[in-house]
């Protein structure tokens, strides 16, 4: 917010500079497509003052996309998301070291029984929908 003046304060000057660019290649392109333009109409094989769109672009474009075949969906496993592994995995250490503190080195018997009743289990349940597709 300004204050009131009684004096006139002077404000920067601003700076505004357009900068000039000389391409002689781009220059030359054009004068060949204007002169080509200008024979092509005097020879009377396109009318004066009608853009032509050229062809050759055509051709390229139209093939590339052929093999597109829409986007690939993701898995929707419950495991195939890193966050729910990640997840799994913290849980599994704090109720390691928990299960140790209160139960001792049994702890790790036990959760090996346990995850190997649980990974037969999914496995069981992964070849019984297996079966089904099939």
């Amino acid at each position: 917010m300004k204050f009131p003046s009684l004096f006139r304060t002077a404000t920067p000057m601003r700076y505004d500079i357009k900068p000039r660019y000389y391409d002689p290649v781009k220059e030359e392109i054009q004068q060949r497509t204007s002169r080509i333009k200008k024979e092509l109409e005097n020879e009377g094989l396109i009318k004066p003052g009608e853009e032509q769109e050229l062809g050759s672009y055509g051709g390229g474009i139209r093939g590339s996309f052929s093999q597109y075949k829409g986007i690939k969906q993701r898995e929707t496993s419950l495991f195939s998301s890193t966050a729910m592994i990640r997840t799994l995995l913290f849980l599994a250490m704090v109720g390691m070291a928990f299960g140790y503190i209160y139960i001792g080195p049994d702890i790790f018997t036990y959760l090996l029984y346990f995850g190997l009743i649980s990974g037969g289990i999914y496995f069981l349940f992964r070849m019984k929908n297996r079966a089904k597709n099939e």
